[in-house]
């Protein structure tokens, strides 16, 4: 099992310069973005993709400087691998990331996306002077004929919650095997999923423990449906009660739409003695492509992105002094009716001076 490290990041001194010239072409950047035009009767997916046609999504990820400027270095300080290249843009949303590759040199860029931001989109290109090197598909990509046969890059922002809500991953995976030449690059190329452990007595009484006790009455059928509910929240670094350790990496230029599925075994030691209320998750990405390796995480320890961390909460309090562990398994899937959904089996053990549980919890994210 390997503990978390943190690889050079990006600088985000220039973060003040705050895309700028993305706003004013407006973007996305955000993975999925997407809705086509639904009929009457409309599934899960297309709930889904619906909710990236409306412009506040778009707006609080362009103002995630550091996504959205970890993406822009990307393509302007690496120009020789975008220069006369042919790039695909998966999940394109107001399409910033075509306009960042379209400015570095790129001879095309095919940017599809589904949801109703392709008319936007389009009219951004337009609006940019660039509608003679970039152009916008509206569909899905599974959908999609490209004009061309090949390309040399495909570039997306496909992370979700937990890093895989969402399932926007497979999408990218089914595009690299249509289009990408054999050589050809995936940005970003490594993504990877980690975990730690935290104390939140405070929060969890007030979100969880409340439903034992409402005005005198027993609503605690409410409470076992909170518990299996991971929380999408900001964690604060002295909350933080264990080491950081990678449950899976993905390396998306080879993975298979498997691999996004796994049980990973993990073991977080106590640094301090304290108490156990929840496991958090949160992920990394980089790009090994570039001139010098870039990425970002999400990780409570690094600067806040709108993807946060996901907060699981464990039905027993653990008592935990320093140095000693709790071990276990977490196993991910794809939701079976609707694969935009993700599965959460956690298994854990902790056999301390002070306590001693073992106990299988389920958590479905939504």
């Amino acid at each position: 099992m390997t503990e978390a490290t943190n690889f050079k990041f990006c600088s985000y001194e220039d973060a003040d310069e705050t895309i700028e010239e993305a706003a004013t072409a407006s973007s996305n950047l955000e993975q999925d973005s997407t809705m086509c035009d639904t009929e009457d009767h409309q599934t899960s997916a297309d709930y889904y993709f619906d909710s990236y046609s409306h412009f506040g999504i778009h707006e609080e990820m362009l103002k995630d400087v550091v996504r959205t400027k970890t993406y822009q270095n990307v393509i302007y300080k690496n120009k020789h691998l975008f220069k006369d290249k042919i790039v695909l843009d998966v999940g394109a949303g107001t399409g910033i990331l075509s306009l960042f590759c379209a400015k570095a040199g790129a001879k095309h860029v095919y940017a599809i996306e589904c949801s109703q931001m392709a008319d936007m989109a389009k009219e951004i290109v337009v609006a940019n002077g660039f509608s003679n090197v970039i152009t916008v598909l509206k569909g899905k990509v599974e959908e999609i004929n490209l004009p061309v046969s090949q390309v040399d890059i495909i570039i997306s922002e496909w992370m979700g919650y937990f890093l895989l809500y969402e399932n926007m991953l497979n999408t990218v995976l089914y595009a690299r095997d249509k289009w990408l030449v054999n050589d050809g690059i995936v940005l970003p190329d490594n993504a990877s999923l980690h975990l730690t452990a935290i104390e939140d007595s405070e929060y969890k009484e007030d979100k969880i423990e409340f439903w034992n006790n409402v005005y005198g009455f027993d609503m605690s059928c409410i409470r076992k449906q909170s518990m299996m509910e991971p929380l999408v929240d900001t964690v604060e670094q002295n909350q933080i009660v264990t080491n950081c350790q990678m449950l899976k990496n993905m390396n998306i230029s080879k993975m298979t739409s498997g691999d996004a599925s796994f049980t990973a075994p993990f073991k977080l030691v106590a640094e301090r003695d304290d108490y156990i209320h929840a496991l958090v998750a949160y992920f990394d990405v980089s790009f090994s492509v570039c001139h010098k390796m870039t990425g970002f995480s999400t990780g409570p320890r690094s600067r806040n992105t709108h993807w946060k961390q996901t907060v699981l909460y464990l039905e027993d309090v653990l008592t935990i002094c320093q140095g000693e562990f709790v071990t276990g398994t977490m196993t991910v899937t794809q939701n079976k009716k609707n694969p935009r959904d993700v599965d959460i089996t956690v298994k854990y053990s902790l056999n301390g001076r002070r306590c001693n549980v073992s106990r299988t919890q389920q958590y479905k994210m939504r």
